[in-house]
């Protein structure tokens, strides 16, 4: 047995999760040191809601905006334009290159191969 020494990655310090009971006194005492500072907290009475009842919900304005919804822009122009730019012209036609065809004889026999370049025969 061969004894290879390896190189030893450096070992990570593992993370070092807060309890409960941590993270609640660090809370408190950053409450404390805003209260220090002559922060204030207001209280919210039970039930008390941002939420305008007085409104019908589709006139109540939205949390995230400051005005009425805009209108919308009609664009069925603007899709129907690039619909039909992605409409692709009909393929031309191909080039028809002339067949070889049988002739025969009286009796069904066949005789020669002709070159036919008309379309009626096909």
């Amino acid at each position: 047995m061969v004894n290879v020494d390896c190189p030893r990655l450096p070992l990570a310090p593992m993370k070092v999760r807060n309890s409960k009971e941590q993270q609640r006194q660090r809370l408190r005492r950053e409450m404390e040191r805003y209260l220090a500072k002559g922060g204030r907290i207001r209280q919210i009475p039970n039930g008390a809601s941002a939420d305008q009842a007085e409104l019908p919900r589709g006139q109540r304005p939205l949390p995230f905006s400051k005005g009425p919804p805009a209108s919308r822009t009609d664009l069925s122009a603007v899709v129907a334009a690039i619909d039909a730019r992605k409409k692709k012209s009909p393929r031309p036609a191909p080039k028809k290159s002339p067949r070889r065809k049988l002739i025969y004889d009286d009796f069904g026999e066949p005789l020669r191969w002709v070159w036919d370049d008309s379309q009626e025969s096909r």
